[in-house]
């Protein structure tokens, strides 16, 4: 049986370049069955069969003079669709593995303006989740948040070298061992939601990096409504 680096594998299978393959599955496209392949240079048997599957169009869900909001799909950086956009910039990020509302201005004063109403808090932004475990209650977490940003970005809990994060939780819908809930912020630290589910003991579905224990294609996570000025 012959064992050779998952991207160049997937490279010849593909018929496509190594940097290629390396990139694909870096951002979470290539898959096994129903696991992601997550480590571009796992040792692999050469007789793998892989699955690539590419996200779908980016939706365009309102644009005027000023700005435009899409519907990111999961697995896409924020700035592959600034750059798939001529004369947009960027607002504000959504992680890589979170889909939704993705907000980018079209001219320097009103981008401007904006990305200060970002900077000041004056933006409301909701989420929806599924999350491990049952949530019956509201919650609002404080914790400050400190982030690590050697290699992947990786946040925890630190209230001394932490900054300022405020969360809010609200239950929606329970089945199972998991919960449905819609999240509010105040603030917007690296993996603020992320990390703040987790360390009340709810990791996302999905979210490995904090904690959760259930495999899914994606993290379960949605930019579900932002606010901007009027």
């Amino acid at each position: 049986m012959a064992i050779e680096q998952a991207f160049k594998v997937l490279a010849e299978q593909e018929g496509i370049s190594k940097n290629k393959a390396k990139a694909l599955i870096d951002r979470g496209l290539v898959f096994v069955g129903d696991k992601q392949v997550k480590i571009a240079r796992a040792q692999i048997n050469t007789e793998t069969k892989f699955r690539i599957e590419y996200p779908n169009e980016v939706e365009v869900l309102y644009e005027d003079e000023n700005i435009i909001a899409v519907n990111k799909p999961a697995q896409i950086d924020s700035y592959d669709i600034q750059d798939a956009i001529e004369g947009a910039e960027l607002l504000h990020r959504l992680d890589r593995d979170t889909s939704g509302v993705l907000l980018l201005g079209k001219n320097r004063e009103f981008i401007d303006k904006a990305i200060k109403a970002f900077k000041n808090r004056k933006v409301k932004k909701e989420y929806v989740a599924w999350v491990e475990g049952v949530v019956y209650d509201t919650m609002e977490i404080d914790d400050p948040i400190l982030t690590i940003k050697k290699g992947k970005a990786f946040s925890k809990i630190d209230p001394i070298r932490g900054k300022k994060a405020h969360t809010k939780v609200i239950p929606d819908e329970v089945q199972g061992k998991k919960s449905k809930v819609k999240v509010e912020i105040t603030t917007g630290r690296t993996h603020q939601i992320r990390v703040h589910l987790a360390s009340v003991g709810h990791p996302i579905v999905g979210d490995e990096q904090y904690g959760s224990v259930t495999r899914s294609k994606r993290m379960l996570l949605h930019s579900a409504m932002i606010g901007l000025f009027d």
